[in-house]
């Protein structure tokens, strides 16, 4: 596969799209990043990576965030992974990423790890595990990526803070129903330094890759059993992309994880991981031209897992 020459095709594809859609403006340190700019980054499991476009540009990750603490709780917990699923669900919502309308029917059970209220579950057991979430990601992601430059992004983070009254209601209601094992306002504060930590697509494609090799670091070491990849592979294509995963499927026929800061993880196991940046939103907060450029890119490529 020729991977530089089928990016610069899906490049092609995707930049009529580009300033389509809407750039996350309910987050201030979001609305700030201009809405031209698009790159896409392929890390195959050998660790070569190849990229067009701003594909070496941070931007606050958000969301995709949530496919690395809920593998972080898998790994982290030594065989005892099926806890987790006792206090989040795995499946999809059909209701928008920051709902509370579930919550009450549910007895404070989140559909599932990748809306804000089973992700805030998923960083509340990542506290336990380790005694500081948000670090822990922080360094994980710098040893995958192998960029020691990572880092959080404290604007990002205290604009977060600042507009995170729903994310606390959500945290607050659930605990209600006894669903957190740490303190609210901690929990919170971990949730949102995850999120507004800044990678690259190159960096995501790259420090995704275990996903790719069924468990296996960029080292060669196992971070997780292959049945739990695939499990967490299994979540991203039903839930990845808020409650557009059925279309997103459809269209693109990955496992997927998307940011409201405009980027999408996707992966094909046994093959390779891709990243793609573009900051306009469509309403369910998914990357207008990422989607287009996924698209094509499985298009071009026939490759997708069905």
């Amino acid at each position: 596969m020729d991977y530089q020459a089928v990016l610069e095709e899906v490049a092609a594809h995707a930049r009529p799209y580009v300033r389509q859609g809407r750039v996350a403006d309910y987050i201030p340190a979001l609305e700030r990043v201009s809405a031209d700019r698009f790159g896409i980054a392929v890390a195959d499991i050998n660790g070569d990576v190849y990229g067009v476009g701003d594909w070496e540009t941070p931007f606050s990750v958000q969301s995709i965030s949530k496919t690395f603490s809920l593998a972080l709780v898998m790994a982290q917990s030594h065989g005892g992974h099926d806890s987790i699923w006792r206090r989040v669900g795995r499946e999809p919502s059909g209701t928008p990423f920051n709902s509370l309308v579930q919550l009450e029917a549910e007895n404070g059970i989140p559909r599932n790890p990748f809306i804000n209220a089973g992700a805030l579950v998923v960083t509340d057991r990542l506290q336990t595990l380790t005694g500081d979430a948000s670090t822990s990601m922080l360094h994980f992601l710098r040893e995958e990526s192998g960029n020691e430059d990572l880092a959080f992004d404290q604007a990002v983070a205290d604009s977060e803070a600042e507009h995170g009254d729903r994310n606390a209601a959500l945290a607050h209601f659930m605990a209600s129903f006894g669903n957190l094992e740490n303190p609210v306002p901690s929990v919170i504060e971990h949730y949102f330094w995850q999120c507004s930590i800044e990678m690259s697509c190159r960096d995501l494609a790259v420090a995704g890759g275990f996903l790719a090799r069924h468990g296996l670091r960029a080292d060669g070491s196992r971070l997780l059993e292959a049945r739990e990849a695939k499990r967490i592979n299994a979540v991203m294509l039903t839930c990845g992309t808020y409650d557009a995963a059925g279309e997103f499927a459809y269209r693109v026929g990955l496992p997927a994880k998307s940011g409201v800061g405009g980027g999408i993880i996707a992966v094909i196991p046994g093959r390779c991981t891709l990243c793609v940046w573009s900051p306009g939103l469509d309403a369910r907060g998914n990357s207008v031209a990422g989607a287009a450029a996924l698209d094509h890119f499985t298009t071009l490529t026939g490759w997708s897992v069905f």
